[in-house]
């Protein structure tokens, strides 16, 4: 016999266990199906959290933030080496798994390990170590399984020196050259961590260039700030070969050039992880990167009870929107009122430099016809940016020139992914430039830039005229 449960969840990472937990608050039996010995998914395991915490170890042992004043040269410890990198990222891990442990215990919510398929449409099983198999029954089931990454057949992945994105977290030495194929936010991410080790980095983008979705501005100053490193970008370019040469590999191109490096970067995008659930016997498909379509507004996927959320789903993919996935998904599920999320989220690029954005970028704006004008900020002329030592980043708002109004938010350089929530609550409450011309801000710091570049967008902003019913109040006042 089946175990029953209200909820069954497929996937313990943010949307999985958001999900798990808002159900439980909502009274109801959720059992935590999760792949892994340990709780966490991708998120915490060899996503999110291990990259960011990769990054962070890299920017303190080099002393990245430092050299500004100390020149490139100056480095918190002398010989970095992948041990180093793990021991950090060991002790992070373990305590996230820990305050997720917690969670589920204090919600009550049960969790059993093992890999899931459909039997049916409400019924799971789940194999779990030494070929131990349970059923269990769900009136609705939310699969959060995630991703993983995308591995083409022509190229020959060994776990050493031909790696993909989550293999790299793995390394038992630090390479002194790396070629990553894919300028993917993934990819672009590792490809600056490695840089800031001071490995020579090649990138190898099919594209015409990276970050399509971000606001053009901001990427050539970040493309800038690459190539002043000696990272080296190679758009328009298509891989035809990887292969094993001696200690290192050679990427061949389809333009017939070669690039020889000790390692390489496969990072060209990520498949969703439903292969192995059986979709077929719930009545279920996936496209052709594995990912399941569903309504967006309650998450409900074509089977009505049962819903997909987070990474699985596409776009954005993104840790902080896939948990609000999760809890309008919970309370979907049992027709419990979910408040949607606001119209615009950040978007957070942990690359060194980070890169945030909300909000309308400018080549949106002008395709939607809307006037408008932009205003700068960069942080090496605020004071708090000269005691940071930085030299480059900045920070671009955009505002409509009838309304004022602010359109979009979008910051390159340190601290961007925390500063990008002044505009984010500006944005979604409607605020406009008087806000960050009127207002103060502590001195110094980097949050200054905001009323720097409105001042920026207000001296070249044309004075405000009233409006037509202004003018017909003035008219009536004069008699």
């Amino acid at each position: 016999m089946a175990q029953h449960y209200d909820l069954i969840v497929v996937g313990s990472g943010p949307a999985g266990r958001r999900a798990a937990v808002q159900a439980a608050k909502l009274n109801k039996s959720v059992l935590m199906v999760e792949r892994g010995r340990r709780v966490g998914g991708v998120c915490v395991h060899t996503g999110t959290i291990p990259s960011k915490t990769l990054r962070e170890t890299v920017l303190n042992l080099t002393g990245w933030r430092e050299r500004g004043f100390y020149g490139r040269a100056h480095r918190n410890k002398q010989e970095i080496t992948a041990e180093d990198l793990r021991r950090r990222l060991s002790i992070t891990l373990d305590h996230e798994v820990e305050v997720l442990e917690h969670q589920f215990a204090r919600n009550k919510v049960s969790c059993v390990a093992g890999a899931a398929r459909f039997l049916g449409a409400h019924v799971i099983e789940v194999t779990g170590d030494g070929g131990i198999v349970r059923h269990f029954h769900g009136d609705s089931i939310i699969l959060a399984v995630g991703t993983h990454p995308y591995r083409p057949g022509h190229i020959p992945f060994d776990g050493e020196a031909i790696v993909d994105a989550d293999e790299i977290l793995e390394l038992k030495r630090l390479p002194r050259s790396l070629v990553v194929i894919g300028a993917s936010v993934i990819g672009i991410e590792y490809a600056t961590i490695f840089s800031a080790l001071d490995v020579k980095v090649t990138v190898i983008e099919p594209g015409e260039g990276l970050l399509q979705f971000v606001d053009r501005e901001l990427v050539d100053e970040f493309i800038h700030d690459l190539r002043d490193r000696g990272v080296s970008l190679r758009f328009n370019s298509k891989v035809a070969s990887v292969a094993r040469a001696g200690d290192g590999c050679v990427v061949r191109l389809e333009d017939q050039r070669q690039i020889g490096a000790e390692m390489v970067l496969f990072a060209a995008g990520r498949a969703g992880a439903t292969d192995t659930l059986n979709l077929a016997a719930a009545g279920l498909s996936a496209d052709a990167r594995g990912r399941i379509a569903v309504d967006k507004a309650t998450f409900r996927s074509a089977v009505p009870h049962i819903f997909a959320v987070g990474d699985v789903i596409g776009f954005p993919s993104l840790a902080s929107t896939s948990m609000e996935q999760g809890r309008i998904a919970a309370c979907s599920a049992f027709d419990v009122p979910a408040h949607a999320p606001p119209q615009f989220f950040p978007y957070g690029i942990y690359s060194v430099p980070e890169i945030s954005t909300v909000g309308m970028t400018e080549e949106e704006v002008r395709a939607k016809g809307i006037p408008y004008e932009t205003g700068i900020a960069r942080f090496r002329e605020t004071s708090r940016g000269h005691i940071m030592g930085l030299n480059s980043g900045f920070l671009k708002m955009i505002f409509a020139l009838e309304t004022r109004r602010l359109l979009g938010v979008h910051i390159v350089g340190e601290g961007a992914t925390e500063l990008i929530h002044i505009g984010q609550a500006v944005l979604n409450l409607g605020g406009g430039l008087d806000y960050f011309v009127e207002n103060t801000f502590n001195y110094p710091t980097l949050a200054e830039a905001y009323k720097i570049s409105a001042l920026d967008a207000h001296n070249r902003m044309p004075a405000r005229q009233p409006s037509a019913a202004a003018f017909d109040e003035l008219r009536k006042a004069a008699g």
